[in-house]
């Protein structure tokens, strides 16, 4: 699937812009869990310029402790980061820690009962289960659907997905 993703990202350069047109269709929320794209993972950018102009707060997710939930912590666009604990951007402690109401998660492939195959770290599986209020909205190209996803007793499942398709609900 990351080569499937790969292959993606580079037949799509405006994927990325297209599903940020479809944020005015995501769920209601006040903070809005946003990520920094690593590598093929879809760019989050736009999405959090949209994000924002509609007057959304945004934070980012940190990883303070690898075995644990990761925190969120308040940013907005351009704000400098430093490297967390897994090596990802991240904002600087002095910014506020957050409860979002929604989070936008990468991936590596979704499938329509709203199961998510993530990196393999486990960070969002257990943000999710120790967040069970937020809304969990993958963010990911059309083409990371595939037919089914074996789920484990870990894995929790996505509310939805934003793609440069648009905005589709999981029952």
């Amino acid at each position: 699937m990351r080569a499937v993703r790969k292959r993606l990202a580079g037949l799509d350069a405006g994927a990325a812009a297209r599903a940020a047109d479809q944020a005015g269709a995501l769920p209601p929320g006040r903070i809005v869990a946003v990520y920094r794209a690593i590598g093929s993972e879809l760019d989050v950018d736009a999405l959090s310029l949209a994000l924002s102009r509609a007057g959304r707060e945004l934070c980012l997710p940190v990883v303070i402790e690898r075995d644990a939930p990761m925190i969120f912590r308040r940013w907005s666009s351009g704000e400098p980061l430093e490297l967390d604990e897994a090596g990802v951007p991240a904002p600087f402690p002095l910014a506020e820690v957050v409860d979002p109401d929604l989070i936008l998660t990468p991936l590596l492939a979704f499938d329509a009962l709203g199961g998510r195959l993530g990196q393999g770290g486990g960070y969002y599986d257990r943000t999710f289960a120790a967040r069970p209020d937020a809304l969990r909205i993958g963010f990911a190209y059309a083409g990371q659907e595939v037919d089914d996803l074996p789920v484990e007793v870990h894995d929790i499942r996505l509310h939805g997905v934003l793609t440069e398709t648009g905005y589709r609900p999981f029952a």
